[in-house]
């Protein structure tokens, strides 16, 4: 059985697919008996489609390869803290256990700002582990947002003609 740090380092490999396409480097990984059954990374900003984050699209490609939308027993490692609209779906499909590298402090609904994962009023609970890999995903989540700060910076200086 492979590492909880072997399945993120895949998510991470995920994320830097986005980044590449200028998109939030958040990539996700579904895994169903130590088998990788999809790979997703955010497309939202290529697709202008506000629901395209990783976890989503993974799931939902899971749920093609398998056939069937409940993921019993397959654990979802993603880069980044899942959203309320990814936890919602993370609980839905039924998936067992998260995996998440960086915490969200502005959408984290893992544990942070809640934990929709393992509310009780909810008739599927999700086991989660966090910080797996952190200082990585964090490190390509901060290096996008920099970049994309010191483009605008520079696109400023342009239009206003100051150097």
């Amino acid at each position: 059985m492979k590492s909880d740090e072997y399945y993120m380092k895949l998510a991470i490999e995920e994320a830097k697919k986005a980044a590449a396409i200028d998109e939030v480097p958040i990539g996700a990984v579904l895994v169903l008996n130590d088998e990788v059954i999809a790979l997703a990374h955010n497309l939202r900003e290529t697709q202008q489609r506000s629901i395209a984050h990783a976890e989503l699209l993974v799931i939902d490609e899971a749920c093609k390869r398998t056939g069937y939308w409940r993921l019993d027993s397959a654990t979802l490692y993603v880069t980044l803290e899942p959203c309320a609209m990814c936890s919602g779906a993370i609980v839905l499909s039924r998936v067992t256990r998260v995996v998440y590298g960086a915490s969200d402090p502005k959408g984290g609904c893992a544990g942070t700002l809640m934990n929709l994962l393992q509310e009780q009023r909810f008739n599927h609970q999700a086991e989660v582990v966090s910080g797996v890999c952190e200082d990585e995903c964090s490190q390509l989540l901060s290096s996008f947002f920099r970049e994309i700060r010191r483009k605008k910076k520079e696109e400023k200086k342009t239009t206003t003609g100051t150097s």
